[in-house]
């Protein structure tokens, strides 16, 4: 073995061939992933396809029919106590005592994991999601954007190695939701390992890898710049006035996949460049609208992708 492979850490996930089925439903469809350590890895896709799902099969929280790997070191079949005793998960929903104070919910989560030096893990908690001067206050007075912090707080309290994050977000105003990723970033830059599932596209250009589920199936996955250079797709801007009977006339016509209005600008995207400029030329010429080529956007991949994909529960 290289001395470069040997101060290369093993990565904290490592899955092969999961699938998953509910009933007749086959939900997760072989899907294999390698996540390094402290790796924002960030989850997207349609609703109900699996993202969920996945998350949880790849640290051990449910059990996959088929395939095989590991997770923190341990396996996800044989050793999912052990594994589960190391992930902190926070759900989409808030899921506290809201006549408990904050420091008290915290306090009650620590007895639940049979923490020593409850006081000092709590108060630690509290500084660092900035939540100390609200101690005493009710968690079901809190706002959303106080309560995403209060959960926050209770998913590190035990010191996990790996963090779950089920669209945390939803709901939340923009000043909270950055405020949030600047403090995942710094959990990251420590060493945690965070999963995360979101639909906000500003909030996967902030992962350091991502991955794209459609209906159970894994349909692209890495670094952001290289998952939009890898799409093929291929994009023009029109810009000007009036664009509404543009947007019309364009859906639609050989080569035009997609067609998406951003105030006064048009995104025109399909995959054949030559064929999405004669889509474009009766435009082009008209002096009051403005015809660029520009890189596809990671929300033009998106949607890309959404279309190419089959709906397994149709």
């Amino acid at each position: 073995m290289t001395a470069a492979a040997l101060a290369t850490p093993p990565p904290v996930i490592d899955v092969r061939g999961l699938v998953k089925r509910f009933g007749d439903k086959l939900v997760v469809n072989d899907v294999s992933i390698r996540v390094a350590a402290g790796t924002i890895y960030g989850f997207l896709g349609p609703n109900g396809s699996g993202k969920t799902t996945t998350i949880r099969l790849l640290c051990g929280l449910l059990t996959p029919d088929s395939g095989e790997g590991t997770c923190l070191g341990l396996d996800i079949r044989t050793q999912s106590a052990a594994i589960k005793r190391q992930v902190g998960y926070m759900t989409q929903k808030f899921s506290f005592w809201e006549d408990l104070s904050i420091a008290e919910n915290l306090d009650f989560v620590a007895r639940m994991y049979g923490l020593s030096d409850r006081r000092r893990r709590v108060d630690g908690a509290l500084e660092r999601l900035g939540l100390a001067n609200r101690r005493r206050q009710l968690a079901g007075e809190l706002s959303g954007g106080w309560k995403q912090r209060l959960a926050l707080a209770a998913c590190i309290l035990h010191e996990p190695k790996l963090l779950l994050l089920d669209e945390p977000t939803a709901g939340v105003d923009p000043k909270a939701r950055r405020e949030f990723w600047d403090e995942i970033h710094r959990l990251a830059a420590d060493g945690l390992t965070v999963l995360v599932s979101t639909h906000y596209m500003d909030e996967a250009e902030r992962c350091h890898e991502i991955a794209y589920i459609a209906y159970g199936t894994l349909m692209t996955h890495g670094p952001v710049e290289r998952v939009i250079a890898e799409s093929g797709l291929r994009t023009r801007v029109v810009a000007g006035a009036d664009l509404g009977p543009v947007a019309t006339a364009l859906t639609g016509q050989p080569g035009v996949e997609m067609v998406a209005v951003f105030g006064s600008r048009l995104h025109v995207s399909g995959m054949n460049g030559a064929a999405l400029d004669a889509a474009l030329k009766p435009w082009a010429g008209r002096t009051d609208l403005r015809v660029t080529a520009a890189d596809p956007t990671l929300e033009d991949v998106f949607i890309h992708l959404m279309n190419r994909s089959t709906d397994n529960f149709q």
